[in-house]
């Protein structure tokens, strides 16, 4: 029994014995499945590597081949294992890869070149191809992948898979570390597009930090089309021509995995030309064209699109992805837009540096004078004035500000202050004729001039005096104004009241009026009645007068014969008469004759009816007889009468 046990602590002793031998000795190794094994030859016949790292030809050394997981078989004492962990690369995110051996970088390069190697796991090939020690262009996406940490150190967000390092390498790969996480490296360039919001508007302008340098002259580097996929594929850019530095071409949304160490990326907003106006390019890159400008136009070219200089063809509103290292885009506004002298006020971003336009007018006052000027541009004429002035902003400032100040100073020093006040309207009519033709010279359309009210300078009373003179002059005309209207008004409420009173007392005058028309017209009648009784009275006094007439002819007829005879009879008395008392005695004789004679004719001594003047008034020759006091008197009655 105790034989049998020493037997089987023997073989037990003799098994651990063989353990001990087989891992001294290297010839058994197990790698678990997650894991691999970097082998290393401890000795070969054919010697040692003699340049390089790792063992290309059986040499001790490094061997370029992984083993995988599971159980290993070696030479005993001839192998050792070295069990890394796989590279891990988590979703989203890049690796970099740094090559501890291969060609040396030329001059001039930065990176590695790729473009005969097809990935990281066959170290054999990549050396043996022309592989470049350094940083590599290519990077890794996410995903497992099998990499000899012999001859790669690989660089993730997380870690760095590598195999010993001294503390030199320590400090470089520390070093780089630091870089790509200054730039992001470990995360893709992603651009988004946020609705609504002009923040996210962005797009990114790339800056190669490897290939060729830019050509004498050039600014940026040149695009040279697709074949990259958007600076993902380093090789293929260069391949295509493309160049070191900052790039003309932009990346727009999307997500791009660019290598940090070959492209860097800077964020620039897009460029917005808002409804109202046109973006006129500036570029400062591209090929030198033809200029377009035209003959009249001598103030710079105008170039088509794609050419270094003012585009002719301005960008109408909209969003666009311009690169604003390659031109620069001058806003200028279509719709009309106010320039406003006037401090602390403004109508547009142009005008925030303009004043007053102090004047001297014609009586030595000094107002200052506060005006609007509403300009319009034709968006077919906005390059030309970019390329004329610059910007909108320096065609105010450098241009319109004096042209317009000194027209106004003009035209005060021809006006008093009191004219300048009063005779506005008028002013501002000529400013609007005159600086037509003027602003339409520098390729501008004017539209309107509004002049403020002048106001003195601080410290100036004496135009406050001039305008209290002015606004007491009003006031006066104003009341008298006011006393006339409240004249009319008075007049108009007191026919208010009569029109009221007589509505009241309507009825009672709407009865007296007719009363009145009744008594006007009895009064009408009245008078006609009277009319016609005085034309029949009339009618029958004609009648009467032509009778009497008739009448007192016959009679004056008789009488004139009977006074002639008596006459003759007297003159034969009165020659035979001597003496005194004889005319005394002839009148009554005649007197006597007379009576008889009216007696005898029965004629009235005076007439019933007396008509004016002629033969037939009997009373006048009666009378002429009486005053006959001589007989030769009476005599020389008598005979004018018959």
């Amino acid at each position: 029994m105790f034989t049998l046990l020493g037997s089987e602590v023997t073989v037990v002793v003799l098994l651990i014995v063989i353990a001990v031998l087989i891992k001294l000795s290297g010839a058994i190794k197990y790698i678990p499945n997650d894991r691999v094994g970097v082998i290393e030859k401890l000795w070969s016949s054919s010697g040692s590597v003699q340049n390089g790292l790792l063992a290309l030809n059986g040499e001790a050394g490094l061997q370029p081949e992984l083993r995988r997981g599971g159980f290993h078989f070696f030479a005993p004492f001839q192998y050792r294992v070295h069990i890394h962990s796989m590279v891990s690369v988590t979703q989203g995110t890049i690796a970099y890869v740094f090559a501890r051996d291969g060609l040396d970088l030329p001059a001039g390069q930065t990176l590695a070149d790729n473009s005969r190697i097809v990935d990281f796991r066959n170290v054999r090939d990549f050396l043996r191809d022309g592989g470049q020690k350094g940083p590599q262009r290519m990077v890794l996406r996410e995903g497992t992948h099998i990499i000899n940490p012999a001859l790669f150190v690989v660089m993730t967000e997380e870690t760095t898979y590598s195999m010993s390092l001294d503390a030199l390498e320590k400090a470089y790969y520390q070093q780089m570390r630091g870089v790509l996480d200054e730039r992001g490296g470990f995360k893709p360039v992603v651009i988004k597009e946020v609705t609504g919001s002009h923040d996210s508007d962005q797009l990114a302008v790339v800056t190669v930090q490897d290939g060729p340098g830019l050509l004498t002259g050039e600014l940026l580097a040149p695009d040279v089309g697709d074949s990259h996929n958007a600076f993902q594929e380093p090789e293929k850019f260069l391949a295509a021509g493309g160049r070191r530095g900052r790039q003309e071409r932009v990346l727009v949304e999307g997500t791009y995995f660019i290598n940090r160490l070959f492209a860097t990326v800077e964020f620039i907003k897009k460029t917005i030309i808002p409804v109202g106006f046109v973006g006129v390019v500036v570029s400062y890159t591209g090929r030198t064209g033809a200029d377009l400008s035209g003959n009249d136009y001598s103030h710079g070219e105008l170039v088509e699109t794609g050419c270094r200089g003012v585009w002719r063809d301005a960008l109408m509103p909209g969003k666009y992805a311009f690169n604003t290292y390659a031109g620069k885009i001058e806003l200028v506004p279509t719709t009309n837009f106010v320039l406003m002298w006037k401090s602390g006020e403004s109508g547009s971003n142009f005008d925030k540096n303009l004043r007053e336009i102090t004047l001297i007018t014609k009586d030595a006052f000094e107002p200052q004078l506060p005006l609007s000027v509403v300009v319009h541009i034709d968006y077919r004429k906005a390059p030309m004035v970019v390329q004329r002035f610059g910007n909108v902003a320096q065609l105010v400032e450098q241009t319109l500000d004096p042209m317009v100040s000194s027209y106004f100073k003009n035209v005060s020093q021809t006006k008093t202050f009191i004219d300048l006040i009063q005779s506005r309207s008028e002013l501002q009519n000529n400013a609007s004729s005159d600086m037509k033709q003027r602003f339409q010279a520098y390729s501008l359309e004017f539209q309107e001039v509004l002049i403020g009210t002048p106001k003195p300078q601080p410290g100036d009373n004496k135009i406050e005096d001039i305008m209290a003179q002015l606004r007491d002059r009003q006031i006066a005309r104003e009341q008298v104004e006011t006393f006339a209207q409240k004249q009319i008004a008075a007049d108009k409420q007191r026919e208010l009241n009569e029109a009221e009173q007589r509505a009241a007392k309507q009825k009672e005058l709407t009865g007296s009026l007719v009363d009145i028309s009744i008594k006007e017209n009895q009064g009408s009648a009245s008078v006609k009645a009277a009319e016609k009784r005085r034309q029949e009275i009339e009618a029958l006094a004609q009648a009467d007068k032509f009778r009497q007439e008739m009448e007192g002819a016959g009679r004056a007829s008789a009488i004139r014969s009977v006074g002639e005879a008596e006459a003759a009879a007297i003159q034969a008395k009165s020659e035979a008469m001597q003496g005194e008392g004889a005319d005394k005695q002839l009148m009554q004789t005649v007197m006597l004759r007379l009576a008889e004679a009216f007696e005898t004719a029965k004629v009235p001594l005076v007439p019933q009816v007396q008509m004016g003047g002629g033969d037939s008034n009997a009373f006048g020759t009666l009378m002429g007889l009486m005053s006959a006091m001589k007989a030769g008197e009476l005599t020389q009655a008598i005979e004018n009468k018959g």
